[in-house]
């Protein structure tokens, strides 16, 4: 049971971020405001290194270099959100 309650929040959290990172994407194209780029990139990237990547990891059992990936994946989207908040 608890493994499919992990598979529907998995696929809760992939439809709600690209939900996200879709208004995001079609904010910047109704504005041109440059900094929604980057906001588009980062939650792109949270959500491809928490979700994605990080259910790779799990599956594939790649230890401590998959949990660098992930984590670094993340850390790198969180920079990119953080230099679209100051430039906005």
């Amino acid at each position: 049971m608890s493994e499919e309650i992990h598979y529907v929040t998995m696929a809760i959290h992939l439809i709600v971020g690209f939900v996200l990172v879709f208004l995001a994407a079609r904010a910047f194209k109704k504005t041109k405001y440059p900094p929604m780029v980057l906001l588009v990139l980062g939650f792109s990237l949270i959500i491809i290194g928490d979700t994605i990547i990080g259910d790779v990891v799990e599956f594939l059992e790649q230890g401590i270099f998959g949990e660098i990936l992930e984590e670094g994946v993340e850390i790198a989207g969180f920079i990119v959100l953080i230099l679209a908040v100051k430039r906005s």
